[in-house]
């Protein structure tokens, strides 16, 4: 009995730890874990950091076209306004000069001085038309042309070709290259004839029965 219980280890602990087995890489597993957690970001969260990205750009790309937008319209609404501005300047002596005509009217004992203010006023509307190249449409003798007359009445005559303008009621005007108001313009047509029957034709065109 001496000699076993000499073999015997001298406490229970010892024995414990010698049937404890440690399977190969838990220790590594733990380190890995720890390495994962604080090394480079995974695809995921890469995806997501660009996502945020992105999206901070379109925004200020938004912010940015929304001020260029408000920009935008003000300096076209500032450009409006002083033409606007520039364009009475030119026509206010014109008024000016209409009110002084109007007042020489009572006054005036002939026909004469009254149109020669007139055409004074005339005169100087023609140099602001022409400062803001402001053009008259061709009208009478003119061939009619849809394009820049608006043909108001029609009158039957021999003495002119069919479509030539024979009278203008309102007269049109070009802005530089483009029609800023048509004229307004009698045209011409061919006379209608009775025949023998009694129906009425247009001239040199057969008669309906």
């Amino acid at each position: 009995m001496s000699e076993h219980e000499g073999d015997r280890p001298e406490n229970g602990q010892n024995a414990a730890d010698a049937d404890e087995v440690i399977f190969p890489g838990e220790e590594g597993a733990e380190a890995g874990g720890e390495d994962q957690a604080g090394g480079e970001p995974s695809e995921l969260d890469k995806a997501r950091a660009e996502r945020d990205r992105m999206k901070d750009q379109l925004l200020r790309i938004a912010a940015d076209f929304e001020n260029f937008r408000k920009r935008s319209r003000k300096e076209i609404d500032e450009v409006r306004r002083r033409t606007i501005e520039d364009t009475l300047r030119e026509i206010l002596p014109i008024v000016d000069n209409l009110e002084r005509a109007a007042d020489a009217m009572t006054d005036a004992t002939e026909v004469s001085a009254v149109a020669d203010g007139v055409h004074m006023v005339l005169r100087g509307f023609e140099d602001v038309a022409n400062r803001l190249d402001l053009k008259r449409v061709p009208a009478v003798g003119q061939r009619f042309d849809p394009t820049c007359h608006d043909a108001m009445q029609q009158l039957e005559t021999e003495e002119h070709e069919p479509g030539t303008i024979v009278g203008e009621i309102v007269p049109g005007y070009y802005l530089g290259e483009r029609l800023l108001r048509p004229a307004m313009v009698v045209v011409a047509k061919p006379p209608t004839r009775t025949d023998d029957q009694g129906s009425t034709r247009p001239d040199g065109e057969p008669g309906v029965d």
